[in-house]
């Protein structure tokens, strides 16, 4: 999913401990509102994260759902994560996975894949909710170009621990002790934590550039509270935890090593080479992308017009 936006909601100044709080704008993707909160004006990268929106939560009526109609992807890898609902990818891999919540989808696009996201036409027979996250990984240049891949991981097989009023899953990478089996491309972390009221968090040592996104409830950094909808980026080094507010609270945890260089984004395309992007774009308006097995005449037209955006 994506179509960037270069409107940006204000926010207020962090406080102590913290770098920036970034308030995610909204847009619409396939039919479907979501809150996009990196990339920003005041931070376009956590780690090699480069890509993180909130879908929903919402519901589809009867005959509605997810309309993602197949599209390219260069230099990164998509990491879907739903707490509710259900998502069908299809690839030109000819992968062909439903992501259910607590599961991982993680697609490695490298020199160039298509996709697809919507939602089974069995399910549309009925009201649907929906609510999860789609975040990208921008890929270091050694493996910018390498083969594309899909895996899938099942909730059981992604880390999960439970103490004093938090319960962890580590989705992918190192951190608290735990290590996910998820192939990733360089240094990160990212993780789900669900936190009764009261409860203390901190974050992982070990990263570089750590982030916090809020996704329900709300926590307290150094003596000041953060409501749900908040990416909460952290000064690096500062030995920094987050308690839950009164009602509890949902983060999504994510960072990593800082890039290797910049890296430049238009539409689905990142890349550290302006040239790449501008290959990728022909490349994707003149039909020479793989397509999606059994859905090849559908496709979303290269947006023309749209700013690279340089991040990093």
């Amino acid at each position: 999913m994506s179509t960037l936006d270069e409107t940006d909601p204000s926010c207020p100044p962090p406080p102590p401990g913290l770098e920036t709080v970034i308030i995610p704008r909204a847009h619409d993707v396939g039919g479907f509102e979501v809150r996009r909160a990196l990339p920003a004006k005041e931070r376009q990268m956590v780690g090699p994260f480069i890509f993180f929106d909130q879908m929903g939560p919402g519901e589809f009526l009867t005959g509605k759902g997810l309309d993602v109609r197949p599209h390219p992807h260069i230099g990164l890898s998509t990491v879907t994560y739903l707490f509710e609902g259900e998502i069908l990818h299809r690839d030109s891999l000819g992968s062909a996975q439903p992501i259910r919540p607590g599961e991982l989808n993680w697609m490695t696009a490298g020199r160039g894949i298509v996709q697809y996201e919507r939602t089974d036409t069995a399910l549309r027979a009925r009201p649907r909710r929906m609510f999860g996250i789609q975040s990208w990984v921008a890929l270091p240049k050694a493996a910018e170009d390498a083969a594309p891949a899909f895996v899938h991981h099942a909730a059981e097989a992604l880390p999960f621990v439970e103490d004093q009023g938090v319960g962890l899953r580590l989705v992918a990478g190192e951190g608290w002790g735990l290590k996910a089996s998820v192939a990733v491309s360089s240094p990160l972390f990212y993780a789900d934590a669900v936190l009764a009221p009261g409860a203390r968090l901190p974050l992982p040592d070990g990263h570089e550039e750590r982030g916090a996104y809020v996704v329900a409830g709300s926590v307290e950094v150094a003596g000041t509270s953060f409501e749900a909808g908040r990416m909460l980026v952290f000064r690096a080094g500062d030995a920094l935890a987050l308690t839950a507010g009164g009602q509890g609270a949902r983060l999504l945890l994510l960072g990593g090593a800082t890039m290797d260089g910049p890296r430049y984004l238009y539409w689905n395309f990142v890349a550290s080479s302006r040239e790449r992007l501008e290959q990728a774009k022909a490349d994707w308006k003149d039909g020479r992308f793989a397509k999606v097995p059994g859905d090849e005449a559908e496709f979303i037209p290269l947006p023309e017009g749209r700013v690279t955006v340089r991040a990093g």
